[in-house]
């Protein structure tokens, strides 16, 4: 059978194969968005079977397997590995069309080299098999594959009051000279907002105080008051700064920011807070839009990069929430408007010199030409390509989205500018996301070289490749 995953997978013009092969397909990796486990990281952990490493938190896996039929205890519950796997053998066939096909067979091919060979429920054995005996090498371990990878930094997702206790195990070995690849902690301080909270449910309100209180003793403050509060936020940023952070990171549904009252006003939403009382949606947003703007202050101030993932509308069905709790497979995208509250955010900061480099992500396609023009209008001047138009996220993270992504930057923005790909993923598999993302890339640019759109200069759009693939971010995080 000829291998479907070759050498020239998604390279439809000898222009398109070039282009990879001599520009694209050797360029390290920065991993500038993750949530991997700094602590499996750490340990280098030895994952005993294709389950563990590829299926366990994986919830667009899960999502299939559920559309499949497939019962709850083969996807999260009580079923051995072998069990769960040869489930989603049994689906992938299924999965003709939708990004997981493409996925699967990458993830397969590297690091385990299977290419000629598709998963289905004939051929699981011969693969766990396969796979399962290169697990067990040291060359497979977490960082193992890391460097099979060539990877070179990895930004995990992390709380403010997270001790970064692993990242400090990591970045010794760095100082020592055993691992060579830095893993830096992300700053996301989402928890603190009170707009992502629900103030009517006891749970709620009872939760965002033992969260105050947990912030509090991590920063050394005991809050009691706005200016207590962010003094407890502004010393965390410095932890997580000295601890080699460079970026925050920020999810909302949709965008949502608004001028803020007088800081009396602030004072009585957070006392209110304290005593655990309910406060109204107007008290919630100004006082988040006021710590959101300190965030980006400081940000400013420190020389990091700001993340804003837009989009997202989580746990909807109330059944696997109660019963699995977040990030179990039930988000999706959310419509509405968030235009205006953006942009007068920015303009804010922009107005008082304290915007920081920006990097946008949007969830749902039909805002992409809006949000690309929208962030154009506050380029200053300062940095090439300082606002961002956000690489393909997570339902975009697919070839469609991912060319939608390119054509909207490139009509919008330069795209010569973009800090490319990212993983966005929990599984140490996923780093062929990059390598998805470039040969699409490399397609496009050379199909428009041989059609006459763009020059045929190899040099010239070769070179653009490699900014986009690593030096790009390299330049831009400032790593």
């Amino acid at each position: 059978m000829k291998s479907f995953i070759n050498e020239h997978f998604l390279l439809q013009t000898e222009s398109a194969k070039r282009l990879y092969h001599e520009y694209a397909e050797e360029m390290p990796i920065i991993d500038y968005h993750c949530h991997l486990s700094p602590q499996e990281i750490s340990e280098d952990r030895q994952f005993e079977n294709l389950t563990q490493i590829w299926l366990n938190g994986d919830h667009y896996k899960w999502r299939a397997l559920r559309a499949a039929g497939v019962e709850e205890q083969y996807i999260t519950g009580n079923a051995n590995d072998w069990e769960k796997f040869i489930k989603w053998a049994k689906t992938t066939p299924l999965t003709l069309r939708n990004p997981l096909f493409h996925w699967t067979m990458l993830e397969l091919n590297r690091p385990f080299g299977i290419r000629n060979m598709f998963l289905n429920e004939s051929t699981a054995e011969e693969i766990w098999n396969r796979c399962n005996d290169m697990l067990a090498q040291k060359s497979f371990s977490a960082r193992g594959i890391m460097r099979q990878m060539n990877v070179r930094v990895v930004c995990t997702t992390d709380d403010p009051v997270d001790p970064l206790e692993y990242h400090k195990k990591i970045a010794a070995d760095n100082q020592n000279g055993s691992f060579d690849i830095r893993v830096l902690p992300t700053f996301r301080p989402d928890r603190i907002l009170p707009i992502n909270w629900d103030f009517s449910t006891e749970v709620h309100r009872q939760g965002y105080r033992d969260y105050l209180e947990k912030l509090g003793k991590s920063a050394d403050v005991c809050i009691h008051d706005f200016s207590s509060l962010r003094d407890a936020i502004l010393k965390r940023h410095q932890y997580f700064h000295e601890n080699g952070c460079r970026l925050s990171d920020h999810g909302f549904e949709l965008f949502r920011w608004t001028q803020q009252e007088p800081e009396s006003f602030h004072e009585k939403t957070i006392q209110k807070l304290l005593r655990g009382e309910s406060v109204s949606d107007r008290e919630a947003l100004e006082l988040s839009s006021l710590l959101l703007m300190e965030i980006g202050r400081i940000n400013a101030e420190k020389g990091w990069v700001m993340q804003l993932h837009i989009g997202a509308m989580r746990n909807n069905s109330s059944r696997l929430f109660r019963q699995l709790g977040p990030d179990a497979g039930s988000d999706s995208m959310v419509d509405g408007a968030f235009a205006k509250s953006l942009s007068r955010f920015f303009d804010c900061l922009d107005q008082q010199k304290k915007l920081p480099r920006t990097i946008v992500y949007n969830l749902n396609p039909s805002a992409n030409y809006l949000l690309a023009s929208l962030i154009a209008n506050f380029n200053d001047g300062s940095i090439p390509g300082k606002m961002q138009f956000g690489s393909g996220w997570w339902f975009l993270d697919q070839k469609k989205g991912m060319e939608d992504q390119i054509e909207t930057l490139s009509n919008m923005g330069l795209l010569s500018l973009f800090v490319g790909m990212l993983t966005d993923s929990r599984s140490f598999l996923s780093y062929t996301r990059h390598e998805y993302f470039r040969r699409i890339l490399c397609n496009i640019l050379g199909s428009e070289m041989e059609n006459g759109l763009l020059p045929n200069d190899f040099e010239w759009i070769g070179n653009m490749v490699r900014d986009i693939s690593f030096r790009n971010a390299q330049r831009y995080f400032r790593f």
